[in-house]
């Protein structure tokens, strides 16, 4: 299956860039995006298995691009009649305009993962008593334990990407996730914990005892955790943030607002603040779609440019967008490598891939023995953010009350409200405990949704305001 579109379908690779060559004369950008893709899921819950699935899909998508209008149509079908009605509809983007093609992308990136297909590298018995292994697990380890879900999923991909002139790049993706979410109860009370983790790699670092069984213990102690919780407090205070996972606030309170379109419309917080302060001193903000095995990581974007290292804040700095082609064309600045789409069924937009800040130089006990009556906040689940504003609400799931700089009582029903630009000039300490999250994320925009990664250290934020039920 590692064959290319071309050796195992009924496509000719010339006539193909044949037809490419004369739908995308004359325009400004465009290609021909071939994708074939495996997934399956398996959901383990109230003691069984109780859902297993698996999809195979194939199709393309052919787009035309002249001036700030894109043209876009797709099919499952492969071959060759479906892409020539493809290319009489993109066509009519070049009614009445002429324009110059873009150069395509020059060199490829390293190798940032395996070619390896992880659905079938491990039999299906084995995936179902991993989770049999975890339900069992969790029960056993506290008595207090009243629902165990568990779910493995995976996919691989091959992606080969066709330009004019005869640029054909190709990239081989796998991806994996697990997940495991624990709800204990003591009396009338019940709270939950989760865990997961994942990333561009075979399920086998996922089967060994040691690894799940840590997922597990820190789900349990979630909802341990949680089932001593008050209510949170309610007001403007000193906040904490733990390392990791919650640079998900980062992401999407600030990180939207650095993707090109966004500030070419001049409807982000950050449009017109190029070299400009835009953050306190210290706060240095990088999308990396480089690092290797990264659940957000590509070889290529999905336009076919290599992925690079892009450091959006310096020290405080507003430096740079997130682009694709179409708008950094626009803007008179290169792609970074950051044109990305859901499937073939979609055209391609600015997206994260690893979006982070970099550590200070700050201990985390540091920064929590600094607060005399604030808030530490380690986990969030989901938010809302306006990428116009950079307003969000985001909610914790596990969070403690500082109080004359120790932490106290666990905290529920916190929520951290504020403004992504605000927050950015509040940061008063940066923390040397840089972690990134443990492989979870999955990014929305225009109906689309991507894997993505997030991550910090932990940060001291001078004024945020806590929505809560307590006094």
């Amino acid at each position: 299956m590692t064959a290319s579109f071309f050796d195992r379908t009924d496509l000719n690779a010339a006539a193909t860039q044949r037809i490419v060559d004369n739908a995308l004369n004359g325009c400004d950008d465009g290609e021909l995006y071939l994708q074939y893709s495996q997934s399956e899921a398996f959901v383990f819950d109230d003691g069984r298995l109780k859902s297993a699935s698996y999809d195979v899909s194939q199709g393309f998508g052919l787009r035309a691009v002249l001036g700030e209008t894109s043209a876009y149509a797709h099919s499952s079908e492969l071959n060759e009649a479906a892409i020539k009605r493809a290319a009489q509809s993109v066509q009519a983007v070049k009614t009445g305009h002429d324009g110059t093609l873009a150069a395509g992308p020059r060199g490829t990136n390293r190798h940032l993962y395996t070619d390896d297909n992880p659905l079938d590298a491990v039999p299906f018995a084995d995936k179902v008593k991993l989770l049999e292994q975890i339900n069992a697990y969790a029960r056993d380890k506290d008595s207090r334990v009243r629902q165990v879900s568990a779910s493995l999923s995976g996919t691989w991909e091959i992606v080969e990407i066709m330009r004019p002139g005869g640029l054909i790049v190709r990239d081989i993706r796998p991806l994996v996730r697990l997940n495991v979410s624990v709800t204990a109860g003591e009396g009338d009370r019940q709270e939950g914990g989760s865990t997961g983790a994942g990333g561009r790699r075979l399920y086998t670092d996922y089967m060994q005892p040691d690894f799940w069984q840590s997922q597990v213990d820190e789900a349990l102690r979630m909802a341990l955790v949680n089932l001593e919780a008050v209510p949170a407090p309610a007001g403007e205070t000193e906040v904490v943030l733990g390392s990791g996972w919650t640079g998900v606030l980062l992401h999407e309170a600030v990180g939207h607002g650095l993707e090109g379109d966004f500030n070419r419309k001049k409807t982000s917080a950050f449009a017109g603040l190029l070299n400009e302060k835009v953050a306190a001193d210290g706060v240095t903000v990088i999308d990396d779609g480089t690092i290797e095995g990264r659940r957000g990581s590509l070889t290529i974007d999905d336009e076919g440019t290599p992925t690079s290292r892009n450091v959006l804040i310096e020290d405080g700095v507003l430096k740079g967008f997130m682009q694709d082609r179409l708008n950094a064309r626009l803007m008179g600045v290169e792609p970074t490598g950051n044109g990305r789409r859901e499937s073939y069924e979609h055209s391609p937009m600015p997206r994260m891939t690893n979006t982070y800040m970099e550590g200070g130089k700050h201990s985390q006990a540091e920064l929590i023995e600094s607060v005399k009556d604030g808030v530490f906040a380690v986990n969030f689940s989901g938010g809302q953010v306006d990428i116009t504003s950079g307003k969000f609400v985001f909610n914790c799931t596990e969070a403690y009350e500082i109080k004359g700089g120790k932490l106290g009582r666990p905290l529920k029903n916190c929520a951290l409200i504020g403004d992504g630009p605000t927050v950015l000039k509040r940061v008063s300490m940066v923390g040397n405990d840089f972690s990134l999250d443990p492989g979870i994320g999955v990014c929305g925009k225009a109906g689309q949704g991507v894997p993505v990664g997030v991550g910090q250290p932990s940060l001291k934020i001078d004024r945020l305001t806590v929505g809560g039920a307590g006094a």
